[in-house]
């Protein structure tokens, strides 16, 4: 099994994050485990805190700290907001949302209704429910890069 880095993305108190992690942790197999990282990237230290308690390998805060570790990631995930400048109360800058749209990872985003924006054609999921398709679809997409190796 090849290296997987998982990069975790997500400010404020960093909630979303770790559920994330936490429904990361409890889906890896253990046999890719020791072959998986979780690096948490938080838009201030509160929810780097958190996310690196929830089970994150390391975390890292702040603009420059997402600008340069997102590079690192095979994926990307937080919620939709981290793509767009000045979202989350202003806590994403148009530099890291731009980082992280230029980053080689794939992303997978959580569409949260937030920020005075909404998706047309979604249908609005509780928490919950949103981290649990979206570690189902990184499960479906590390299957397809394993068997594209």
């Amino acid at each position: 099994m090849k290296h997987t880095t998982i990069v975790i993305v997500d400010g404020m108190g960093g909630g979303i994050g770790v559920q994330l992690i936490g429904k990361l942790r409890e889906s890896i197999d253990k046999n890719i485990e020791k072959d998986t990282e979780i690096i948490a990237l938080g838009t201030n230290a509160v929810a780097t805190e958190r996310m690196v308690k929830a089970g994150a390998n390391r975390g890292a805060t702040g603009e420059n700290a997402i600008r340069v570790s997102v590079n690192d990631g095979d994926f990307i995930l937080g919620p939709i907001g981290i793509v767009i400048g000045n979202s989350m109360m202003g806590e994403i800058t148009p530099a890291m949302a731009e980082a992280i749209l230029a980053a080689p990872g794939e992303r997978i985003l959580l569409p949260m209704q937030q920020d005075h924006f909404y998706i047309a054609g979604l249908e609005q999921l509780p928490l919950a429910k949103m981290t649990d398709r979206a570690i189902e679809i990184f499960k479906e997409r590390l299957k397809a890069r394993s068997a594209a190796d």
